[in-house]
């Protein structure tokens, strides 16, 4: 049995859709509090992981996505974060270990680095500026002490930006969404200049299930990404461009250039270790950004005037 924690969400459906399209049998655990995707095919349990865990018979490999996924409200409803981030992790660790799961794999993210050094490999020392970068670095921290002790095997994905498909949030939809409503302003948090890393959603599904089948070890941890990057102005222009529209942009920059308190400014992952196991992006940054504003007006049926 494979267990998706947040397999209603937005990473968490599309990984779904991959697991049972593979004939496995997949148990989804959402509360529906974020993502409100549910896959018939997939058997779907209806649960708050912040107050307990459910017993899972025969547990093979637990995919830990279960979250509160946006970076900014962490520095604000903080004790909401812990519980969504830290807790939930903490209890979705007991029930693999009380279920005799045989692998865990949690959705880490690139923010547990912090502003690092350009590209941040694996060896780099982590220094979030976040709260969430900080909960998703002690989420690492339980799952190897898990790992180590108990004897599950078990991974950490540390993700750079995942956009396009059915994708609900993020710089993209934002974008698009103002100017839906407003197509002669754009407002752009910060300066515009930040420049961070984007993988298409397929890519790194795919780059999942290859971990899943090629680590045999006890603990490790990888980073998922793209070889390139993007600013926030060129997203701007691909969005405008794919809109057919020429806003004048409004920034919202505080003097340093971050879009919101804990925002890291650049962010481009080393990826030389999990492509030294088989695999790689086919999509640039800017590819992936402009595939994924299609992906997202034809989901709001946009079209242009």
């Amino acid at each position: 049995m494979l267990v998706v924690t947040g397999g209603a969400g937005y990473i968490g459906g599309h990984l779904v859709d991959r697991l049972v399209e593979s004939g496995a049998d997949v148990v989804v655990i959402d509360d529906l509090s974020y993502g409100k995707y549910v896959n018939s095919r997939a058997k779907f349990l209806k649960f708050d992981l912040r107050l307990g865990f459910p017993m899972i018979e025969e547990c093979d490999t637990v995919y830990h996505l279960a979250a509160n996924p946006d970076v900014r409200t962490s520095m604000e409803n903080v004790e909401e974060h812990f519980e969504r981030d830290v807790k939930v992790t903490l209890n979705t660790l007991e029930m693999a270990r009380r279920s005799d799961c045989s692998y865990f794999i949690f959705f880490s993210s690139s923010t547990v680095y912090g502003e690092a050094k350009i590209p941040t490999s694996e060896r780099e020392e982590t220094n979030p500026i976040s709260n969430y970068g900080l909960f998703k670095l002690m989420g690492e921290d339980m799952v190897k002490f898990y790992s180590l002790n108990y004897g599950i095997s078990a991974l950490s994905l540390r993700l750079a930006n995942i956009t396009g498909g059915r994708v609900s949030h993020g710089v993209v939809v934002d974008f698009v969404r103002k100017l839906m409503k407003d197509p002669n302003v754009l407002e752009i948090l910060g300066n515009g200049k930040q420049r961070k890393s984007y993988l298409y959603i397929d890519e790194l599904i795919a780059a999942v299930l290859l971990l899943r089948e090629k680590f045999k070890g006890r603990y490790d941890f990888y980073n998922v990404g793209n070889r390139d990057w993007v600013t926030v102005e060129e997203i701007a222009s691909i969005v405008e461009e794919e809109m057919g529209l020429k806003p004048v942009h409004k920034y919202l920059d505080n003097g340093d250039g971050r879009g919101w308190k804990g925002d890291v400014r650049l962010m481009l992952l080393d990826i030389s270790k999990i492509e030294a196991v088989g695999w790689k992006p086919t999509l640039s940054s800017r590819e992936v950004v402009r595939r994924a504003t299609r992906d997202v007006l034809r989901l709001l049926g946009y079209a242009k005037t």
